[in-house]
Parts: structure tokens; sequence; C-alpha cells
């Protein structure tokens, strides 16, 4: 079994693939930068234990991570639960992507595991959407990673409105209670700008790197925000939920008999 674990910004996801390369887990933990090497080792226990499997079953372990306070930490704690040192995504990683070499060493490894995810199942050239704390917008066309666009997320948008306007309040998000654009109460108005504005603003951008490019694209998108939003968008975007974790997969794949021997 391969143990994959992507640290994000807000949440980190686990996940765990059998010997035919099945995503038999996954699971979602709150990502804490004040957690020790100790506690981030309890939370993957208590994972594996949930879902019936044995830490020591483990054969492999695959790390990527974009918050590097918590990297170092998730590396020794992985290693004392498996008794493996992971795989980190990072320099010196086989991708089989050409990053452009403006961007090689920024590109966060949750970009670079989705990336190599989606030009293994969807057909090039293709928009590679992830909607999490920040909203990222990639252009691939075959193997090459052409760039992104980077946004502010949803939570991220909703936050700044009612952090910085004093009579905007805090509010869930939920879907809009009317079916038309304009709300009819201060939380109705604060949904549909912030749904329907996020929407659109991922249609546009999808529409303008169409027009740059001079081709239309496949757009696949990812992330824990990707179901509230898609919804609303007016075009054609295909959802996967574990993008992060089959590219995490491959990329163990492509690595692991060099990282054994190292």
């Amino acid at each position: 079994m391969i143990l994959a674990v992507d640290v994000g910004n807000s949440n980190t996801t686990v996940g765990l693939f059998d010997e035919a390369g099945k995503l038999t887990l996954r699971a979602l933990l709150e990502t804490s930068r004040g957690k020790t090497r100790d506690q981030c080792a309890i939370d993957l226990l208590g994972v594996l234990n949930l879902y019936g499997a044995q830490a020591r079953a483990v054969d492999g372990a695959i790390l990527s991570s974009v918050v590097p306070p918590l990297t170092a930490v998730f590396i020794d704690a992985i290693a004392r639960l498996t008794g493996k040192p992971p795989l980190v995504v990072g320099p010196g990683i086989k991708t089989g992507l050409n990053i452009k070499a403006e961007i090689h060493n920024q590109l966060g490894s949750d970009i670079v595991a989705s990336s190599v995810a989606a030009i293994d199942r969807y057909p090039s050239p293709l928009v590679m959407v992830d909607m999490g704390t920040a909203t990222s917008l990639s252009l691939i066309v075959g193997s090459v990673y052409e760039g992104c666009s980077i946004m502010p997320g949803l939570a991220l948008a909703l936050d700044a409105l009612s952090e910085r306007a004093a009579a905007l309040p805090p509010i869930s998000l939920e879907s809009p209670s009317t079916p038309t654009l304009l709300g009819h109460t201060t939380e109705e108005a604060m949904r549909s700008g912030v749904l329907y504005g996020h929407a659109s603003m991922v249609d546009g951008m999808v529409d303008r790197m169409e027009a740059e490019l001079g081709q239309a694209v496949t757009v696949v998108a990812t992330g824990g925000n990707a179901p509230r939003i898609l919804r609303y968008c007016k075009r054609h975007i295909h959802y996967d939920a574990d993008l992060v974790m089959t590219g995490l997969y491959l990329l163990y794949q492509r690595n692991a008999k060099k990282h054994r021997k190292a």
C-alpha cells in the first residue's frame, strides 16, 4: 500500500492506495501549523485506524506540502508511523512535466501533483482549476506547464468582505436562497456575489486563456470549494476530487526505485 499526504494551507488530505493503484482511503484533516511530529503521527494513525488500515502495512509514502514549517514535521511523522521516510515532491523529483524555467522552483507541489494527474487523465490542451484557500488556473499543453493565474479563494473572498466592511456580517457558505442574481437581504446579496462572482471569474479566465492560446481547452477542477462553484459555471467543467491524490500516486510510481536506493 502507498500512503499519500498533501499538506495544504487549510486542510491536509490523506490517501491510501492498494496494490492495484486504487484509492481505498481518502480523509481530510485540519492543517495546524503548531502541531508537533508526534501529534501529526497520532492524527495519521487515527485516520488509518478509523478505516481499518495498518500503518506497518504501508510499503511506501509520498508527501506534498505547501506549508514549509510542516514539511519536516510530516516527514518525521510519516517515517515514525510507517518505518519508511516519504518521497517528498520538490526539486529533483521526476514529474514528466516540462515546467517553464521562470516558475519551476516556485510552483506549489500540490499543483505539480494535480497537473501530473490531469495530463494522464484528460485530453490536451487543458486548464486545471484548483479551488482551495486560493483559486489557481493552470494551462497545460501536452506535457508543458505553460503557467498559471492565482486569485483569492472563495472563503478568503468572503472573509475579506466581512472583515474589511463593517456593515457586512460574517455568513456561512450556502447556496443562494433565491434563483436570481439579486439578493433581497445583505446575506443573500453577499452569497450571490461571492458564488456567482467566483463562477464568472472562472468562466471568464478560461475564455481569456482560450483566446490567448487560439484553441479550445478541456477544463478540470479540483479542491474543496469546487462543488460549490461549478454548479454556477456556464462552461462544462470536469470535477475530479482525487486529482492531487492520483498525481501523488503517479509521482511515487515514477520515482519509487530511485527513492528506495537513496
